[in-house]
């Protein structure tokens, strides 16, 4: 695989994560909100009406650990394969898509903060709240390694743009 192809696959592959993050935002916002009804049903001491909520956000979190892993190996991949490159591999064709890749990579860097803050505020809430068993400890761990990921990606993308514009002169 060439210079060029391999740029392609990782801005593919930072869309298939942006994409992926802006989803669990969205779930992990209707989760808060689920968890926010519950935790005022229990305070009212009513009957809790979402009998599926442990479940619902169990699998969601084994969903996201398994896209989690699957993404990390993918840009272990993609790194592994930009280390090999040579100071030929970033020829004058490589300048707009090395600047393409780094401005997806600063978009999904933008995506994970708004997925922490999701984490964080949903965090924040479940603190408090021991009615069911949750694997938030598993939702915490999807988070860190999407946060180091992203800092990857995002030192990646800034280390082959810079490259692409000091030696296409």
């Amino acid at each position: 695989m060439n210079s060029l192809d391999c740029m392609q696959q990782a801005a593919l592959q930072c869309e298939t994560l942006r994409a992926q993050l802006a989803g669990a935002a969205r779930s992990l916002a209707e989760f808060y909100r689920r968890l926010e009804q519950i935790s005022s049903q229990i305070h009212k001491n009513m009957e809790v009406r979402d009998q599926t909520f442990a479940q619902d956000f169990n699998t969601f979190c084994q969903t996201l650990r398994h896209d989690t892993d699957t993404q990390e190996t993918a840009w272990a991949q993609i790194r592994a394969q930009v280390r090999t490159w040579t100071k030929n591999d970033y020829g004058a064709d490589m300048a707009l898509p090395a600047k393409g890749f780094n401005n997806k990579a600063k978009t999904l860097s933008r995506m994970c903060d708004e997925f922490t803050t999701e984490y964080h505020r949903f965090y924040r809430l479940y603190q408090g709240f021991t009615a069911q068993k949750l694997n938030v400890w598993l939702l915490t761990s999807c988070a860190e390694t999407c946060n180091n990921l992203t800092d990857k990606i995002l030192f990646l993308a800034r280390e082959i743009a810079q490259k692409a514009e000091r030696y296409r002169r």
